[in-house]
């Protein structure tokens, strides 16, 4: 059934005073400094920094996440953001030279990075505070007026938010839109210069859809079913810790997380061992102990925990063996980390990003299998590769396809803020953080200036056998 918008309701808009305000001020903050710029930064990572603990509260209130992680893979993420911007804005700011071929001679070029206008940055709900300011910090550093929709999911983490940025911002440069699908539909509808989503492809294709619809900029932060490659010359134990962490950081609610692990027949029963050595480490020996840490955070919402749950059950009972976990609590939303041995390409689980505690772990015997089972999927947001040979990491990178890669480890290549972070086909378009985020909500303007010198009159009309002899000579300097 198709949406019927507001305009052809002839209802007005809810959001349509807050955009226009935006509106009116989008061109004077285009042109603010990097000075001014970088002051409204520094004023955010103030606020930032003396909010921590009302921070740790409300994202714990809302799946209960570990202050640790929060700190780490929120605030610390936030931060390192704000700081990188904060030193290099002025530089990414500067004009750009750019080469004059032999036939302009006479004229000078150079790109300016102006700012798009009024963009809308909509969030999700697993790094609920870290995948809204970290935009954010680009968008504002790139000269933008701004709409933030915090995901409905996490409402105590969007209500941080919301004060945050009323207590940091002008309304009229960032304002914050509270609420659901409906408030997220209503905001798709108005004319933004750029759309910024992080999310899942259903609604990511909605967000395209607005984007084409404005013919506006459109950055979209997908997922995918991000593999990890263990083969016969991995540091097994590394490898099983790395992947753990990054696979159970935030009870598996994470874009990177590696989503199931395909290891090399030599080496299954030594990783199964160390990734169950390495769960009890981390969150305790027994499942009460591991039901009971405060070290593992639970599914956001009863949706998340039936979804993974009901993966879980399926993939069970088709016949795998479950190495560790698989006890599960709905009352509390509690999934346990679980790992998955014995697992086919047709199992339940891999029918979809699991996005929940569970690790399957497929066998293989030859490298080409590995690669033929990652390029029968879609392409990933992330893909991890363990190997101490350099042959077999070259060509796990040169025949595959991936937003991003990790080699010996996981996730943490999106804290490198002079690396863009983005997807490739069904796991995103466009990319950010550093730099990349900067040029992504600005718009690469060509600026060329004629000197006083111009050979330009040559090929204006009318086409005498004089001009008609130079225009051939230029066109022969190519040939």
């Amino acid at each position: 059934m198709r949406v019927v918008s507001m305009e052809e309701q002839g209802r007005k808009n809810p959001f349509q005073e807050r955009f226009e305000r935006l509106r009116s001020r989008r061109w004077e903050l285009s042109r603010t400094s990097a000075r001014e710029r970088v002051e409204k930064l520094k004023k955010l990572k103030r606020a930032v920094v003396e909010r921590r603990e009302a921070l740790y509260q409300a994202i714990h209130a809302d799946f209960r996440k570990p202050a640790a992680e929060v700190e780490t893979s929120e605030m610390l993420l936030v931060l390192l953001e704000l700081d990188h911007a904060i030193k290099h804005l002025a530089k990414w700011m500067k004009p750009r030279k750019a080469g004059t071929p032999v036939l302009l001679a006479g004229t000078r070029s150079e790109v300016r990075y102006e700012a798009k206008g009024v963009v809308l940055i909509i969030a999700p709900w697993n790094y609920p505070f870290q995948l809204t300011i970290s935009p954010l910090i680009a968008a504002v550093a790139a000269g933008n007026c701004v709409m933030l929709k915090p995901s409905e999911k996490t409402p105590h983490t969007a209500a941080f938010i919301a004060q945050l940025i009323r207590d940091v911002f002008d309304p009229s440069e960032v304002t914050v839109v509270e609420g659901g699908a409906q408030e997220s539909q209503a905001l798709l509808e108005l004319p933004f210069d750029h759309f910024f989503f992080t999310g899942g492809p259903k609604v990511g294709r909605k967000v395209m859809e607005a984007a084409a619809k404005h013919l506006a900029g459109v950055t979209l932060e997908l997922g995918g079913k991000s593999p990890a490659v263990v083969d016969e010359h991995a540091d097994v134990k590394a490898a099983a810790e790395r992947i753990a962490f990054g696979k159970f950081l935030n009870g598996g609610q994470t874009c990177v997380a590696p989503d199931y692990v395909l290891v090399h027949a030599s080496k299954e029963e030594e990783f199964l061992a160390k990734v169950r050595e390495t769960l009890e480490r981390f969150y305790g020996r027994t499942e009460e102990a591991r039901k009971a840490t405060p070290d593992f955070c639970r599914m956001v919402d009863d949706a998340q925990f039936a979804r993974v749950n009901g993966l879980l059950e399926r993939t069970v009972a088709s016949g795998v063996r479950v190495v560790t976990g698989g006890v599960v609590d709905a009352t509390s939303r509690y999934i346990s980390p679980t790992v998955l041995a014995d697992v086919k390409p047709e199992a339940p689980i891999m029918e979809e990003e699991i996005f929940g505690p569970v690790l399957p772990v497929l066998r293989y015997q030859q490298l080409d299998e590995a690669v033929r089972h990652i390029r029968a999927g879609t392409k990933p947001l992330a893909m991890y590769i363990f190997s101490q040979d350099k042959r077999a990491v070259d060509r796990l990178v040169s025949e595959t396809s991936a937003g991003g890669t990790c080699v010996n480890t996981t996730v943490v290549h999106l804290t490198n803020a002079d690396l863009p972070f983005g997807g490739i086909g069904e796991s995103g378009v466009g990319n950010y953080h550093g730099e990349y985020g900067f040029r992504t909500f600005s718009h690469e303007r060509a600026v060329l200036r004629q000197g006083p010198i111009a050979f330009l009159q040559t090929f204006f009309p009318p086409y005498t056998d004089k001009a008609k002899k130079m225009q051939r000579m230029a066109t022969r300097l190519f040939e």
